[in-house]
């Protein structure tokens, strides 16, 4: 076995190696670039090397400096972890011959199968139903439009080395067919060296199913079932879940038998993944092979028992599998969310910036039974206090659960969302409470196009209706009454002049443009020891208790008896003065007052925010990649700005209104903050 291992990666899969290594008792090596030198990877690795700048193709794209970290420190073997160089052929052949193991795939299965145009090919001579399509490399954007005519629209184009959603559109006519080719081009060459490009049908309506396989170095393949992935936003996955809601179990076999069929013919070694599209009728087509550890490998550990990343680095050290196919379990139900630094509510643009504030859920987790394992865990790779930067993926972390049913997972995973504190930056949270929420999804009724036919037209606050919204004004009031409670027993106040803790008051939801709501609300018998109150408001009454620490940002308690997990924090919204409450994904910022306060309150004037509609604004830190408008261009709707890359992503802003460009405040090349304006209308 190794004694020192190098993770060639970065974030929460890095710190993921590291906890497994740490287990085993072998060393760890980090690497970092100028952008990650307080990173939680390095901070948890014994060793750390510095391999380069920032951009991931001046750092952990270069296949030198990774090798010669390993020498520097004795590493014996590298894992890629996801994305970087987890495929790329040459590293691993490079690997091998410079005498460090590579815990992946030999070199001549990444070539096979890493590459989707060459995996199709060996698809179709191994007599595996695949998607009809144009599977060569394309030379230009006039015949990807010739070839997507004659497959048929829509079209599915794809960077051939391609992972993570970059570099893939959906195209739905030539027009989109010509600018995706283009879009996808720049990406691929962006984010893997590597802009060959093909084409396919885009099977309608599918399921995205994937077989998790793992072979060793004797022959020995089998498969560990599948992962539900169908849940995805313009071709990323967001939530994964394992087993399938949808599949049988002779679909199971069959297309665990299959997979295990194509890994076994490229003589596969190490955990791979085999991807398929599932149709209404269960009909299944093989679309790519993943010849690398997944993101979401965590939700088949928690149904199987098995950690897939020892199970790598010992078949690397030459080990049998320690299983058959008959050992594999299927326990329980297991649901991963991804959590992501984008703003579900700006049309889910990047968020960069500090982690004001990071506080996970509390995990629950225990790895040596598995008859426990039945709760929370948290996978990340950042901190409290920590930056998230600009130049490389959007994942915060991912947030898994195990429950004994898909119902106890899903409820699981909606508490653990309620109590999953982030703040600097924004996060998708509040979208992935909605998805939990949608009676489409409980049932298990969904396909790939869910999201885009959910929320086609963005994600808006209205999307996430809560079950119960006067228990937001409830807590508010309740909330108010420990603060002032608190306040009331604070010594040396002025005589006549004490704070009265009171039980009437006038709980104001705040609305935009001066929307508000007024609800009555009674407060009392408020017990200072068990921190109980009987709260009503609209007619219902809510009796709530808490021992959370007031002035902490999550309250857990219970009301009516229930158990709840909610978020509360004072002065964060446009009033210093409201509460802002959150609970499954719904979010208030409420002004607690005396009845006399809130009859002042409803006399003083709305002021209107400034009018921006005369500038374009960058939506997000990032970098400008192009203006694409001149001063004096008469522009319409719709059309074309500018485009900023941000996270390995090209964002392109469009004018909101006809209009004429005036002046041009950002050149091409410039390295944006949020807000910050790019050009003028006149």
């Amino acid at each position: 076995m190794f004694t020192k291992i190098l993770i060639a990666n970065r974030g929460e899969i890095a710190c993921r190696v590291i906890a497994t290594a740490r287990k085993m008792g072998i060393a760890t090596v980090a690497v970092y670039s100028d952008a990650d030198k307080e990173a939680r990877h390095v901070k948890l690795a014994d060793e750390a090397v510095h391999i380069g700048a920032a951009p991931s193709r001046e750092s952990y794209l270069l296949a030198d400096k990774i090798i010669a970290a390993c020498k520097q420190t004795g590493a014996q073997a590298v894992h890629p972890g996801y994305g970087f160089l987890s495929e790329n052929e040459a590293f691993a052949k490079r690997c091998e011959d410079e005498g460090i193991a590579f815990i992946g795939p030999k070199a001549h299965s990444i070539a096979a199968m890493g590459d989707k145009i060459a995996s199709k090919k060996l698809a179709n001579e191994a007599k595996v139903n695949t998607i009809p399509g144009y599977n060569d490399a394309i030379s230009g954007p006039e015949q990807a439009v010739e070839i997507a005519k004659g497959i048929g629209y829509p079209v599915m184009i794809k960077a051939s080395a391609g992972g993570g959603g970059k570099g893939l559109r959906v195209a739905f006519n030539d027009k989109e067919a010509f600018e995706g080719f283009t879009s996808c081009q720049n990406e691929a060459r962006n984010s893997f060296g590597d802009d060959r490009i093909f084409i396919e049908k885009f099977v309608q309506e599918p399921r995205h199913i994937e077989i998790q396989v793992l072979g060793d170095s004797h022959g020995n393949v089998i498969y560990l079932n599948e992962r539900e992935c169908s849940i995805q936003r313009r071709h990323q996955k967001v939530i994964e879940e394992a087993p399938s809601p949808f599949i049988s179990d002779a679909t199971r076999k069959a297309m665990g038998e299959q997979a295990v069929q194509l890994a076994k013919a490229v003589k596969y070694q190490s955990a791979g993944t085999v991807e398929f599209v599932v149709g209404k009728d269960q009909d299944f087509y093989f679309l790519e092979m993943n010849t690398r550890l997944q993101v979401e490998h965590p939700v088949t550990e928690c149904i199987t028992g098995l950690d897939l990343v020892e199970l790598m680095i010992r078949v690397a050290a030459g080990e049998k599998l320690p299983l058959t196919q008959a050992d594999v379990k299927r326990d329980g139900w297991a649901i991963e969310c991804r959590i992501n630094a984008e703003d579900p509510f700006r049309n889910f643009l990047p968020s960069t910036g500090r982690l004001v504030r990071f506080q996970p859920p509390e995990e629950s987790m225990f790895q040596a039974d598995t008859t426990k394992k039945l709760g929370v865990r948290v996978d990340t790779g950042v901190y409290e206090g920590g930056e998230i930067p600009m130049y490389y993926d959007s994942m915060i972390a991912k947030l898994i659960v195990h429950g004994t049913d898909r119902n106890d997972a899903i409820a699981k995973m909606r508490a653990a969302l309620n109590g999953f504190v982030i703040r600097g930056i924004s996060s998708n949270i509040p979208f992935q409470a909605a998805l939990l929420a949608h009676p489409k999804f409980v049932t298990g009724d969904f396909n790939t196009g869910f999201i885009a036919e959910n929320y086609g037209k963005g994600f808006h606050a209205e999307d996430v209706p809560h079950d119960d919204p006067l228990f937001l004004v409830a807590l508010a009031a309740y909330m108010n009454r420990r603060y002032r409670a608190r306040a009331s027993g604070i010594s040396g106040q002025l005589a006549g002049h004490e704070v009265k803790v009171g039980e009437q008051f006038v709980v104001i939801t705040l609305g935009a443009e001066g929307q508000n709501q007024y609800h009555d609300v009674t407060v009392s018998d408020f017990e200072d020891k068990s921190g109980s109150s009987a709260v009503l408001v609209g007619g219902n009454s809510y009796q709530i208790s808490s021992t959370a620490t007031l002035g902490q940002i999550r309250v857990q308690g219970a009301c009516n008896g229930q158990g709840f997990t909610a978020q509360v924090e004072r002065g964060v919204g446009k009033n210093p003065l409201a509460l802002r409450i959150a609970h499954n994904g719904t979010q208030i910022d409420a002004l607690v007052l005396s009845p006399l306060g809130a009859k002042l309150y409803k006399l003083m004037p709305f002021k209107a925010p400034p009018d921006l509609s005369k500038f374009l604004l960058s939506p997000m830190p990032g970098l400008l990649v192009d203006v694409a408008v001149q001063p004096g261009q008469k522009v319409q709707a719709g059309e074309k700005l500018a485009v900023i890359e941000a996270m390995k992503m090209e964002n392109i802003l469009f004018a909101a209104q006809d209009g004429v460009v005036g002046k041009i405040t950002a050149g091409k090349g410039e390295s944006l903050a949020v807000d910050q304006i790019i050009l003028e209308f006149e």
